[in-house]
C-alpha cells in the first residue's frame, strides 16, 4: 500500500520512522495543501523532527539506501522523528530526476509536511551524498530548519555556497577512504565553514560505508543526543 505527500510534480513517496513506534516505519499522507490527513498520529510532540534526503538516483539512491536507513534509526533513537522520502522519479514518487532544481522542491514540500504534522517543533535538515547538497542548501536558507546535518556531502561536485554563508548549527560525517567525495575536500570545505560546526571521521570507511553503516547511525546518536539548535536563539 503507498502512501504519499504532495510535492509540486506530484505525489512523493514517503516513510515516517517514529520513535513511539519503537523506530518502526510509519506511513503518512497528506493533502496537497499540506494538511495532515485523517489517521495520521496525534500524540506528543518531540523536541525535533527531522527531514532526509537520499543519495543521487541516477546513481541508484533512494530512500530505502542502507546509509540512509541506518542515519534515520540514529535520528529515531534520539527521539526525533524522521520524514525520508523519494525524489521525483524514484519509486513511486512522481516526475522526473531534475539534477537538483526539482529535488531542492521536493525537499521543501518534505519540510512542509513536517511542519504541518509536528507544528512549533524544531526542524533540522540531513541528508546523505547527493541528499546532503539538496538539504543543506535548502536547509540554509529555510527559517524554520534549525539544524544542517550532512553525510558524505559531495563538496568538490556541487554548490555548496549557502552552507558556506550560514550561521546555523552544521554537523558532518565523513568516512576517510571516500571514493566519490574525497576526505582531503570535505577537511578543505570544513575549514572555510562558519561557526557552529562539528565533523565527525569514520574510520577506513568508504562513500557508501560499506561494513560501517551501524557506525553512522552511532555518530548521530553521539553528535546529536543532547543537542537543540534553539539555544542559540
Amino acid at each position: 500500500m503507498a502512501f504519499d505527500i504532495m510535492g509540486p510534480a506530484g505525489r512523493l513517496e514517503a516513510l515516517v520512522d517514529d520513535p513511539d513506534f519503537n523506530c518502526r516505519i510509519a506511513p503518512v499522507r497528506n493533502d496537497a495543501a499540506g494538511e495532515v490527513l485523517p489517521g495520521a498520529d496525534a500524540r506528543a510532540q518531540p523536541r525535533v523532527a527531522v527531514v532526509l534526503a537520499h543519495p543521487l538516483p541516477t546513481g541508484g539512491g533512494t530512500m530505502h539506501t542502507k546509509v540512509v536507513y541506518q542515519i534515520a534509526k540514529g535520528f529515531c533513537r534520539i527521539g526525533a522523528p524522521v520524514l525520508r522520502f523519494n525524489f521525483r522519479g524514484v519509486g513511486t514518487s512522481e516526475g522526473a530526476f531534475e539534477e537538483g532544481p526539482g529535488e531542492m522542491a521536493d525537499y521543501r514540500a518534505a519540510l512542509d509536511f513536517m511542519a504541518a504534522r509536528y507544528p512549533g517543533v524544531e526542524l533540522w535538515a540531513a541528508g546523505f551524498s547527493f541528499g546532503a547538497w539538496v538539504a543543506l542548501t535548502v536547509g540554509a536558507m529555510d527559517d524554520r530548519v534549525s539544524t544542517l546535518i550532512g553525510v558524505a556531502p559531495p563538496v568538490d561536485r556541487y554548490d555548496f555556497s549557502a552552507v558556506l554563508e550560514s550561521l546555523k548549527p552544521k554537523f558532518f560525517i565523513q568516512g576517510d577512504r571516500d571514493d566519490l567525495c574525497p576526505y582531503q575536500s570535505m577537511r578543505e570545505f570544513y575549514a572555510r565553514v562558519p561557526e557552529p560546526k562539528e565533523l565527525v571521521t569514520i574510520d577506513g570507511a568508504d562513500h557508501l560505508f560499506d561494513g560501517k553503516t551501524s557506525e553512522v547511525a552511532e555518530a548521530v546518536e553521539e553528535l546529536l543526543g543532547g543537542f537543540s539548535g534553539r539555544v542559540l536563539e
